[in-house]
C-alpha cells in the first residue's frame, strides 16, 4: 500500500501492473467499499494485469486505509473528486482511463466533467437514470450507519449497506458523514458536453441505479450494457462486466 496527501488528508492507493504501457486505468470504488474489496477481491486487478494494463486504485476519503474525517463538509463531491485528480498528479499521470462504481461512478463523472482532456475512456458502473434525479436530502443511509443495532434497520437495501460496512470494519461515523456530504445535481447540459467515449454498465435488477437509458441518452455517443440477473452488489465481479469493459477499451463494443 502506498499513500499521498490530498486536501491535508492521507489517501491510500495501489499501483500495479505494467508501468510503461500506454494504458492506465484508475479505479474508484463505491460507498462502504474500498480498493481491496471493491476491485482486487472482485478480480479486477488480475483481469487488468492479464491485459497488460496498469491499474491504479485508491481508498476514497472515509474508506479503507485513507483518513476518515467525521464532518459532512469534508465529503463534498468536488472535494472527493479532487482526490482522484491529486492521485493522478502524484503519479505523474497526464491521461488515464477512469472507471468508477456507484459512488465511485459519480466521482469519476465529476472528474471527467472537470478534467475532460485527461480522461481517455470513462466507465460508469452501478449508475443509471437515478443519477439525474435531484438530491433528496434523505438521511436514512446516514442513520443506518449510526444505528446501534443493524437489526433495527427496516429497509433491506440500507441494512445490506450497513452489514457490508461492518464486514469491512469501516468507520461508520465517517460513512454517515460521507452520506450527508453535499452532492450537487448532475446537469444535463454538462453531460452533453462530454466528448470522451463513455460506457454505462448496470445490473438488470439494480433498482438503486435505475434504467441506464436516460443517462446514456444525455451523453453523446455513450453506450450501455445491462448485466442479466445482477443487482447492485453482484454486478461488480461479473465476468460479463469485465468483458464489456475490455471490449469497450479495445473498440469492439457497438
Amino acid at each position: 500500500m502506498a499513500q499521498f496527501t490530498s486536501d491535508g488528508l492521507t489517501i491510500a492507493f495501489d499501483d500495479s501492473g505494467p508501468q510503461r504501457t500506454g494504458r492506465c486505468v484508475v479505479l474508484v470504488h463505491g460507498f462502504t467499499s474500498n480498493r481491496l474489496e471493491g476491485w482486487r477481491r472482485m478480480g479486477w486487478y488480475d483481469a487488468l494485469e492479464r491485459k497488460a494494463i496498469r491499474c491504479v486504485a485508491l481508498d476514497c476519503r472515509g474508506h479503507g486505509k485513507s483518513d476518515k474525517p467525521h464532518e459532512p463538509a469534508a465529503y463534498d463531491r468536488a472535494a472527493m473528486a479532487r482526490d482522484v485528480v491529486a492521485l493522478m498528479e502524484h503519479l505523474g499521470l497526464e491521461r488515464v482511463d477512469l472507471m468508477g462504481y456507484s459512488m465511485g461512478a459519480r466521482l469519476a463523472l465529476a472528474v471527467a466533467l472537470d478534467q475532460p482532456r485527461r480522461i481517455g475512456n470513462l466507465v460508469l458502473g452501478g449508475v443509471g437514470g437515478r443519477l439525474l434525479e435531484p438530491p433528496t436530502g434523505d438521511s436514512r443511509m446516514a442513520e443506518a450507519m449510526e444505528a446501534d443495532d443493524p437489526a433495527a434497520i427496516e429497509d433491506p437495501m440500507l441494512r445490506s449497506f450497513r452489514h457490508f460496512a461492518d464486514e469491512q470494519r469501516e468507520d461508520r461515523l465517517a460513512l454517515a458523514a460521507c452520506s450527508r456530504g453535499a452532492g450537487a445535481p448532475v446537469e444535463l447540459a454538462a453531460l452533453a458536453r462530454l466528448r470522451m467515449p463513455v460506457l454505462v454498465v448496470v445490473g438488470a435488477r439494480d433498482n438503486l441505479a435505475g434504467n441506464p437509458e436516460p443517462l446514456v441518452s444525455a451523453i453523446p455517443g455513450a453506450r450501455a450494457v445491462t448485466l442479466p440477473g445482477c443487482d447492485h452488489f453482484s454486478a461488480i465481479p461479473h465476468a460479463l462486466f469485465k468483458a464489456a469493459v475490455f471490449d469497450f477499451f479495445e473498440g469492439y463494443l457497438d
